[in-house]
């Protein structure tokens, strides 16, 4: 197809992604008048403007436009960044046109393009295969079958209602695990299988824990307000004041306890933590992941690549006695060039360990890879004698191979075919051998495969897997795969990080073994797949803490220890690039996978490593702390100096004879309070909060609001007392001088609260510092105004100012003693729990 055909199609069928079309910028600036808060807001204005008090109904009114377009405009903001780093890793197909093979964006893909695909691509459309060679595919997405089927060409599929079991049918959402094959793209986009029925097969993930957190959160806010709003509410309807006004006065308290800015500081701080992660290299997909990152305390990965170089070499090439046999090499070599799946690493140490003429010899079939079998099985015959035997060369897992051999070969110096002696039998004395034989390599670091072969006759055309039965073992092929010059000091940087780093990996115990060792690492524990696989679910989850290598695991009981991880209270990470590696990524809190990764790997994963180094993982993670760290401060002020001013204020209606402040007042408070804020995601962390996992507590939220909160209350009642007994205030002159006092110890205490050492130490960031110190500033010159009037203030005597700044130094310097005194004491009761051990929890 012309590329000038695929654009009148991309204009007929458009463009090929199954997420809904963005909402019109319009329709979601309304969508954010949904808020129940907001829309309180704006009934009490409309009651307001009803009854004649059109001046305060429109700065409501105003006030409310400004919260939701700041919000609005800042999540936008972020969300275009999200989009902009997620394009970084979309998804590419390879397709002809004009009739060359091109690279495109699958969301360009049109009905009537050709794909060209192979082992471990996402096949991103519904398509019907044209040409295939031993081409099997996953469709566990459509059918929930997990074994790969076989495809061939075959006659045109219906395309009102395909079959998922067609020869020749394939679904958007399956994925190539060998061979390779054309396929004419038949549906696109919401027309394909999977698009009409994406409702009942997509389930949302879990929720991770950074959402449970803020879930958990918005509940403890939530009865807070409704606690405060009622009291109020009962208190001013006791005391027959009006109505109308108590109602305002009641959903400002509202509005000035409920952390509205949160959203906004949220999404702002995640954006920019991801920018810096890009910086870092690596890639965000799911902002939300940012924070999953900063709490994650357990990292699971397989070894190759994240801890060796991933470069392996062909260092031997030993039949059963150990002895060097080019007889093993020749097969292995055999068997890695036909092999038309998806090569290993070792396919590729083979081919490049020595060149091997194999133009005499040509293939009749294959049984591909795949990960229960765990090994590869071709066809071969002589090209110059096509009446003789064949040969079906076999090399995989050596557990797996050696008991499938009956016989073993004594004369390994003989020349393919290889008539020499006549095979061995295997006996147990020529198993031990053999077993010792691979011990000794695996204890020495190599990663070993089989090599076994068999004799078929000529009849057979089509090699299965009841063929691999009765096999000669030849010998082993052994490889060598380094450990990473920096992978010593990034494992030790994410210890003191308190990150756990446990392997899990197909390899054995022996090779793994190894290389703990070259890292100096402890081995602290081992599970094998076999061990795992006869364990139930709680057995595990007794045995994963202390275990620190998984060996020979397969995709399954990877997933059931990450599973067992989650049960114990861990946030999990998982660190993977290849298709059996898509179901952890997608059940680990942290799915990471590298940008060299096959497409389900990137598809399944939350963030993507543009390098695959464990010292860019650690980069990450400080930097997901550093955000979390960010969105702690803004809770921590809202629960703290923030409630106790709005509990000040409830209380203040017992005693008082008029309202301790108007509504109108209280939404500009909270509003010129929330811009003092907006500086907060550039703001600096503390090395200390860098150093171990930051999750949600909401003990220690709540406990920080009950240490801190009551603080901010006696000083705001010290306030009314001054006010009052020493300044003779009146209604106006009340509301204006409590105004400029709860404004500026909200406001300044941020420079207390964003660090657990001294203020004096520990820098804000510039636009912090400024911001704040002009909020404060604005509130003590409003009242000298013009819009002294329209706000219900009135100008303060000079007296005032001095009395506050002595109020605002022993406010500041109460808050920091007992900031002090709450985090020691937080440190003991930790250091107590962890002496007891993990039960005390």
């Amino acid at each position: 197809m012309t590329s000038a055909q695929a654009a009148q199609r991309l204009a007929q069928f458009g463009t090929n992604q199954l997420k809904p079309r963005r909402q019109n910028l319009l329709l979601q600036l309304l969508a954010r008048f949904r808020n129940p808060l907001v829309l309180i807001l704006l009934a009490a204005s409309s009651i307001s403007a009803a009854t004649g008090d059109a001046t305060s109904a429109a700065v409501i009114v105003v006030m409310v436009l400004l919260s939701v377009v700041l919000d609005f405009v800042q999540e936008h903001r972020a969300g275009q960044a999200a989009e902009k780093l997620a394009l970084q890793v979309a998804l590419k197909v390879q397709v002809l046109r004009d009739g060359q093979p091109r690279e495109l964006p699958a969301t360009d893909l049109v009905p009537g393009d050709v794909l060209l695909l192979s082992a471990g691509d996402l096949i991103a459309a519904d398509a019907q295969v044209l040409e295939a060679k031993d081409f099997f595919v996953n469709q566990a997405l459509l059918t929930g079958e997990p074994y790969p089927v076989e495809r061939h060409a075959g006659p045109p599929v219906d395309d009102a209602a395909w079959d998922a079991e067609a020869d020749s049918a394939i679904f958007m959402g399956s994925s190539v695990v060998s061979g390779s094959a054309r396929a004419l793209v038949m549906r696109t986009a919401k027309r394909t299988a999977i698009g009409q029925i994406a409702t009942s097969l997509e389930k949302p993930p879990p929720p991770t824990a950074f959402e449970i957190g803020t879930r958990q959160f918005g509940l403890l806010i939530m009865r807070l307000t409704l606690l405060l709003v009622l009291f109020t509410l009962l208190v001013n309807v006791a005391f027959h004041r009006p109505l109308l006004e108590s109602f305002l006065f009641a959903v400002a308290l509202a509005v000035g306890l409920t952390p509205e800015l949160l959203p906004m500081v949220v999404s702002v701080t995640l954006a920019r933590g991801a920018m810096r992660m890009a910086e870092a290299k690596v890639i965000v997909k799911r902002l939300t992941a940012i924070q999953d990152m900063g709490a994650m305390d357990v990292l699971c990965t397989d070894k190759t690549g994240t801890l060796t170089e991933a470069r392996i070499r062909l260092e031997k090439h030993v039949d059963a006695q150990g002895a060097e046999s080019d007889r093993v090499l020749e097969l292995a070599y055999l068997n890695s060039y036909f092999e038309s799946g998806l090569k290993s690493p070792m396919d590729d140490a083979i081919l490049a360990h020595q060149h091997i003429d194999v133009s005499g010899w040509t293939k009749i079939d294959e049984v591909p890879f795949d990960f229960e079998r765990r090994r590869v099985s071709v066809l071969v015959e002589r090209r110059d004698d096509p009446g003789s035997d064949r040969l079906l060369v076999v090399k995989g897992a050596p557990e797996d191979v050696l008991r499938l051999c009956t016989h073993y070969e004594v004369d390994s110096f003989s020349r393919l075919p290889g008539v020499g002696q006549q095979p061995k039998t295997f006996d147990d004395a020529a198993r031990a051998r053999v077993q010792a034989l691979f011990d000794r390599l695996g204890a020495e670091g190599f990663r070993v495969l089989a090599v076994a072969y068999k004799r078929e006759p000529e009849t057979l055309v089509d090699a299965v897997v009841d063929d691999e039965s009765e096999l000669v073992f030849a010998g082993f092929a052994a490889f060598l795969d380094p450990p990473k010059a920096s992978a010593k000091p990034a494992l030790q940087a994410l210890a003191a990080a308190g990150v756990a780093v446990k392997i899990i990996t197909g390899d054995n115990e022996q090779v793994a073994r190894h290389v703990f060792a070259e890292l100096g690492i402890e081995v602290t524990g081992v599970l094998t797949g076999a061990e795992i696989g006869a364990m139930n679910d709680d057995a595990l989850r007794a045995r994963v803490e202390d275990v620190n290598l998984f060996a020979r695991a397969n995709p399954q009981q990877k997933n059931r220890v990450l599973l067992a991880l989650k049960a114990r209270g861990h946030v999990v990470g998982y660190l993977g690039d290849g298709i059996n590696d898509a179901p952890s990524l997608h059940t680990a809190d942290v799915g990471i996978s590298v940008d060299s990764a096959v497409d389900v790997a990137k598809q399944a994963a939350a963030m993507i490593l543009l390098e695959n180094d464990l010292n860019v993982l650690h980069a990450g993670i400080r930097e997901g702390r550093r955000t979390f760290g960010n969105v702690l401060k803004y809770i921590m002020m809202a629960t703290s100096s923030n409630f106790g001013n709005m509990f000040s204020m409830a209380a203040a209606t017992l005693f008082l004879p008029f309202l301790p402040m108007l509504p109108l007042q209280i939404l500009l408070n909270n509003f010129l309070y929330d811009l003092s804020e907006l500086p907060l995601p550039l703001d600096h962390v503390d090395e200390e909060d860098l150093a171990s996992p930051r999750r949600w507590d909401m003990g220690f939220i709540r406990n920080f609001m009950m240490s801190i909160g009551p603080i901010s209350s006696v000083f705001d009642f010290l306030t009314f007392w001054l006010l009052l007994k020493v300044l003779n205030a009146d209604e106006r002159l009340f509301h204006t001088g409590w105004f400029v006092e709860s404004l500026a110890t909200q406001v300044l205490v941020i420079f207390v609260i964003r660090t657990r050492g001294s203020p004096f130490q520990s820098r804000p960031h510039t636009a912090l510092l400024l911001t704040s110190l002009a909020i404060v500033g604005l509130a003590m010159v409003l009242p000298f105004t013009p819009l002294a009037t329209v706000l219900g203030f009135e100008p303060l005597p000079p007296a005032f100012f001095g009395l506050l700044a002595g109020l605002m130094v022993v406010y500041l310097t109460l808050v920091e003693v007992i900031k002090r005194w709450f985090y020691r004491r937080l440190s003991g009761h930790r250091a107590r729990a962890a002496s007891v051990g993990p039960l005390a929890h």
